[in-house]
């Protein structure tokens, strides 16, 4: 996602420029937009035209609205985000309330206003704009010729880059061109690790692959940190863990989380947090109830006794409709 313009008000109201560039961008805008706020955007309306016989005509074109939001639907499995509400600015094409549906779409900036910012909505922006910020775990899923570098966050998985290069074959007595191929696919991933992970954040980097693949490229990574002297991956050469997979491609990496012993390394970061600190509380529940809180009334009770070691609080809630609602939430989760 990326932050074109920032304009808010010390009332809490203002706009923002956004434009989503990968398919996980459309997931925070759903987290972001909510009923009654406003979204400006391109989008493409039916007009038909009528000649002076009495025929018509119809054509789809392209203009900018900005309409009320009254619906929000989410394809999941698409991951398309469509808005539906009046109209609220004069255009040729649509009359003032009139309804109509935005897609919002790759790479086409929209405006987002709100009559009030909460810091849960500031913050999904930040996590937007600069995932690498906030990921603490790093992965390259491969295998000979394909490669993902993804980023693994408290809530998703961004892929940062897909190297798809060709290997030659080795050929009886000459191998020189699958070597080549090779030393030129492993160079890119190399290149896309130090310029999408923050060393400084991630805990851990997985290599993953079928056969000996990673061990290879890994190798061959710290053979070239000696020559170019290379300080930043020495430093770090701890934080890499080789692990198993099925192939390079990106569900690959399901799998490899669910690995034990990636688990155990993992197990301070916030990509597994959520997990198994819901794990403890259902073992709670069933072993030791009186400990166990959940419901508003019993869980504000609870605060104002000041008796929560660990408090869950679901996305749901920050999508309340009243403004009021939202902050005595947001009030709340600090």
């Amino acid at each position: 996602m990326k932050l074109v313009h920032k304009d808010l008000e010390k009332g809490g109201s203002g706009t923002v420029v956004l434009v989503p560039d990968e398919p996980e961008d459309i997931w925070h805008a759903y987290n972001l937009i909510m009923e009654g706020d406003s979204v400006k955007a391109s989008t493409v309306r039916k007009v038909t035209n009528e000649t002076a016989t009495g025929s018509t005509t119809s054509s789809k074109v392209r203009t900018i609205l900005t309409v009320s939001v009254e619906n929000i639907f989410f394809d999941t499995q698409a991951c398309m985000l469509r808005l539906k509400g009046r109209n609220m600015e004069e255009n040729q094409y649509v009359k003032m309330g009139a309804y109509h549906t935005i897609d919002l779409e790759l790479n086409r900036k929209f405006t987002l206003r709100k009559r009030n910012w909460d810091t849960i909505h500031l913050d999904r922006i930040e996590l937007a704009c600069d995932a690498s910020k906030h990921a603490e775990v790093a992965a390259v899923v491969m295998q000979e010729g394909l490669a993902h570098v993804c980023l693994v966050t408290s809530s998703m998985t961004i892929v940062r880059a897909k190297i798809d290069a060709p290997i030659p074959r080795k050929r009886r007595g000459d191998c020189s061109q699958h070597e080549k191929g090779l030393t030129k696919f492993y160079d890119q991933i190399i290149q896309a690790l130090l310029r999408h992970v923050n060393f400084d954040v991630v805990k851990a980097i997985l290599i993953a692959s079928p056969g000996f693949v990673r061990q290879q490229f890994f190798d061959y990574m710290y053979a070239q940190a000696v020559k170019t002297d290379n300080k930043l991956l020495f430093e770090n050469k701890g934080k890499f863990l080789l692990v198993h997979s099925s192939s390079g491609y990106k569900h690959a990496l399901k799998e490899v989380l669910q690995d034990p012993a990636v688990l155990a390394r993992l197990v301070d970061t916030k990509a597994t947090e959520e997990v198994r600190t819901l794990e403890a509380f259902y073992k709670m529940m069933k072993n030791e109830q009186a400990r166990a809180f959940y419901g508003p009334k019993h869980v504000f009770a609870a605060c104002e006794a000041e008796a929560i070691e660990v408090l869950l609080i679901s996305d749901k809630l920050f999508r309340a409709v009243t403004v009021a609602e939202r902050k005595k939430v947001c009030g709340f989760s600090r």
